[in-house]
């Protein structure tokens, strides 16, 4: 597959590898040099070092092709199910677990685990998301936890993901940010889409901007470190937790790519991940029309974050109304 596009004004002098790691989130940097040697990602028709410098301006052309795997296998990975019947299940993900096979993590996947656990069951699974993403009609990061809804048929898949289209979906999370917000409630509107310079990242700074709304609820301080918040997302943008979070001051605790290292470590206290829990989810059933809701709490790790931060700190009682 062939790509070309313009570097935009503004961007700085530096190495043509460097530039395209952070462009391109699902390609590595020794995968992009390899590129680069073979001819394959030339720079204004040329082809070139992957130490070249680019500058605003230049033209990047990019011949990758696709990797695939042979084919996706059932792997005998545990899962939490909340919940099945004929057209869905619905499971409680743990941290730690890429959602779907892709470059990098074509094993070890949800979709994995999710392909063992039917073909011992003699069940189905939808088809609409392809071969790599079969059933799975959301997602949630590697790192977060909580409840997910996997569709076992074509039909069960159309009308769940038409629910997510319209956000008429129930969804609450819970997360432990970094210092703690001036307003005990509040909603934050800000238009993100992947970032122009940074790739792997979301944020306004973008091309292609897609409004995204969040209310939050700040339900515990830890004395001035950190808080615990409820999130509860209008719309559904790739990070947009994440990144509304880091908008307002306040990344969650553990992300070092939209917080950096200073919210990993808190007084000695090592943040094991990022901490963000998908605690609730609720939709209108595709077959029986009815309203389910699923509601988990934190798992054992950000549990013990919160202990540490309440041994740690006095902290000052919500005073939201909640």
């Amino acid at each position: 597959m062939i790509t070309e596009f313009i570097v935009t004004s503004g961007e700085q002098p530096k190495r043509l590898d460097v530039f395209l790691v952070n462009r391109e989130r699902d390609i590595s940097r020794s995968a992009l040099q390899r590129l680069i040697e073979l001819g394959r990602i030339r720079l204004n028709d040329q082809v070139v070092k992957a130490s070249q410098k680019i500058k605003p301006g230049d033209r990047i052309t990019m011949d990758v092709p696709k990797p695939e795997p042979l084919s996706i296998k059932g792997e005998a990975i545990p899962l939490d199910v909340l919940y099945e019947d004929e057209s869905l299940l619905v499971l409680n993900k743990p941290s730690g677990i890429v959602s779907h096979p892709a470059p990098g993590n074509w094993t070890g996947t949800l979709v994995n685990a999710l392909l063992h656990h039917f073909q011992t069951s003699g069940g189905t699974i939808s088809t609409i998301g392809g071969k790599e993403r079969p059933g799975l009609v959301h997602r949630l990061d590697k790192q977060t936890s909580g409840i997910m809804v996997i569709s076992k048929t074509d039909v069960a898949h159309r009308a769940l993901a038409a629910q997510f289209k319209l956000h008429s979906i129930t969804r609450v999370y819970e997360a432990l940010v970094w210092g703690v917000p001036k307003k005990g409630r509040g909603v934050i509107e800000l238009a993100i889409g992947r970032d122009i310079k940074e790739r792997k990242k979301f944020s306004a700074r973008t091309t292609s901007p897609k409004q995204s709304t969040t209310e939050y609820v700040v339900v515990r301080r830890y004395g001035k470190v950190a808080a615990h918040v409820m999130l509860y997302p209008r719309t559904g943008r790739t990070h947009q937790l994440r990144v509304h979070l880091t908008s307002l001051g306040h990344p969650i605790l553990g992300d070092d790519t939209y917080g950096g290292r200073r919210v990993c470590v808190l007084d000695e206290l090592t943040i094991p991940r990022v901490m963000l829990h998908a605690n609730t989810l609720g939709f209108v059933h595709p077959m029986t029309g009815v309203m389910a809701q699923f509601t988990r709490p934190v798992p054992a790790d950000m549990e013990t974050v919160m202990c540490e931060l309440e041994r740690k700190t006095i902290p000052v009682e919500n005073t939201s109304g909640i």
